[in-house]
């Protein structure tokens, strides 16, 4: 089954703090891999590497077979052009925290952005998609609408929709529910559960630890920029192979007491 995902020994720095350390990971098409951890374990940085948001220091990361942001001469990596870094990137959909949709512009409008204007697809075409997307996500009927005619659970469902405008290979989700009321956590759930029963190569950063569980391939534990243990859903949450997976998982699984 071919890798859509490989990244060997990848490491990013913010000055001189190392965020990501020597990260090796690949993703199989159709898998759903979920990456859980703790707070600054460097889980939403190895996703925006993955979409070029952020360069790698050091490393090998290759989407789709081709190496991110590089051509390999002869002697030398060259570092793409813009506008070739554009076309690998549309290859890998983002779903952020924040919605980031454009609030000047409708829910259509926010959709058929990126196809029209990075795939230089027709504006019919565009919408023709957009418009059978939205039902897909349970917005049908809401092209006319702005996004802040519309609770957080609607926007995210919206950027998950822009997000598979593009076609992507593989979807990116950085902790899409984290910024959502409890009520409305579950409706974007229920797409990605959907999207990952598809067969949509997803690589998803979560708390929702029951989610991850039942839906995904494989899980990745990290704690300070390294992937410390990667394993079924059944060995991470039952059987973890390192004391420190053991440690994270039973916290954050464990009932909150109240005194």
């Amino acid at each position: 089954m071919m890798q859509v995902v490989i990244a060997r020994n990848v490491c990013k720095r913010y000055g001189a703090t190392e965020v990501l350390k020597d990260v090796s990971l690949e993703v199989a098409q159709g898998e759903v891999l979920g990456i859980i951890g703790p707070s600054g374990a460097g889980k939403s940085t190895l996703l925006r590497c993955l979409n070029q948001l952020e360069g790698i220091d050091s490393g090998d990361l290759y989407v789709n077979g081709e190496f991110a942001g590089y051509r390999v001469g002869s002697d030398a990596f060259h570092q793409l052009p813009d506008a070739e870094v554009a076309r690998q990137r549309a290859a890998t959909g983002m779903v952020f925290q924040r919605f980031n949709l454009f609030a000047h512009k409708t829910v259509l409008d926010n959709v058929t952005l990126g196809p029209i204007v990075v795939r230089k697809a027709t504006r019919r075409a565009a919408e023709a998609h957009a418009v059978e997307l939205l039902a897909q996500v349970g917005l049908g009927g809401f092209e006319a609408r702005y996004p802040s005619q519309l609770s957080g659970g609607q926007q995210q469902r919206v950027a998950i929709a822009r997000a598979l405008a593009m076609q992507p290979t593989v979807l990116l989700f950085d902790e899409p529910t984290s910024a959502l009321d409890s009520e409305l956590v579950g409706e974007v759930l229920d797409v990605m559960r959907d999207l990952a029963a598809s067969g949509q190569t997803m690589l998803v950063v979560t708390h929702e630890l029951a989610f991850a569980r039942a839906v995904c391939s494989r899980i990745a534990f990290m704690e300070a920029g390294r992937i410390v243990e990667v394993g079924t859903p059944q060995q991470i949450f039952n059987q973890p192979l390192m004391q420190r997976t053991r440690e994270f998982v039973q916290r954050a699984t464990s009932p909150v007491s109240v005194h």
